[in-house]
């Protein structure tokens, strides 16, 4: 969907109004290089109700095939946003994700940034819990006996849409957030790139250098060929068009 960080969150709070939820996938280069592969993963995505350009290579990739992309909208961004306006709107948030103690404290840190916000829970599941129907059921229903109306889950692609697939059914009436590091950097856990470097492209150099053992392979084996075979496609559709 085209849409703009302040225009997703009118969207959010308008359906908190009207009783309806839903579900917003931040599809960076990890995410749209995993769903072109796989089918499966392509269907879960496209359950969402909204799915939004997180990383400039996917910005730049839709704008070059004549989307009209405005602007990147980040999950770790949205974290905020999101939280500053169901603050504004009276609401409720879970914080499912991240290393034990996390997302207590993104939640304490949220609370004090924006009052008005109520934390409804915070939990940081087990290593290997969606292996195990019965864990999954369990981390379910600890989120849906709150009764959040904003559900920030910070475990990852695909796990973060797959838990978030299971929670929709159970919450309908509230917004459904895969942001997957968003949670440890509101918690402080990561720090975020500088602002020129988030619009330059060069975020995930940040990232590298925080995370360099898990995140090497996966950005200089995996996406970075990725993301240059995606650019020369929306390219070539570009100049077919033309």
């Amino acid at each position: 969907m085209v849409i703009t960080e302040t225009e997703l969150a009118d969207k959010v709070a308008a359906g908190w109004r009207a009783g309806q939820g839903g579900w917003i996938v931040t599809a960076n280069v990890d995410i749209v290089r995993a769903a072109t592969r796989d089918p499966e993963l392509a269907a879960l995505v496209g359950q969402a109700q909204v799915v939004v350009a997180d990383g400039m290579p996917v910005v730049w990739a839709g704008r070059l095939a004549g989307a009209d992309i405005r602007e990147r909208v980040t999950g770790a961004s949205l974290v905020f946003t999101l939280s500053e306006r169901a603050a504004a709107e009276g609401r409720s948030v879970f914080l499912l994700g991240g290393d034990e103690g996390v997302p207590e404290e993104a939640g304490r840190v949220l609370a004090e940034r924006y009052p008005g916000l109520r934390v409804a829970g915070a939990y940081s599941p087990p290593y290997g819990f969606d292996a195990d129907p019965r864990h999954l059921r369990e981390v379910a229903e600890r989120v849906s006996a709150t009764a959040p109306d904003l559900v920030l889950v910070g475990l990852g692609f695909p796990k973060q849409e797959r838990m978030i697939a299971t929670l929709r059914a159970q919450l309908p009436a509230a917004w459904h957030l895969g942001c997957g590091a968003g949670i440890p950097m509101a918690a402080g856990q990561f720090s975020r790139a500088p602002a020129l470097l988030q619009r330059s492209g060069g975020e995930w150099l940040h990232r590298l250098v925080l995370e360099p053992r898990r995140l090497a392979r996966r950005y200089l084996v995996h996406d970075m060929p990725f993301a240059l075979r995606l650019l020369v496609q929306s390219l070539r559709i570009r100049l077919r068009e033309r």
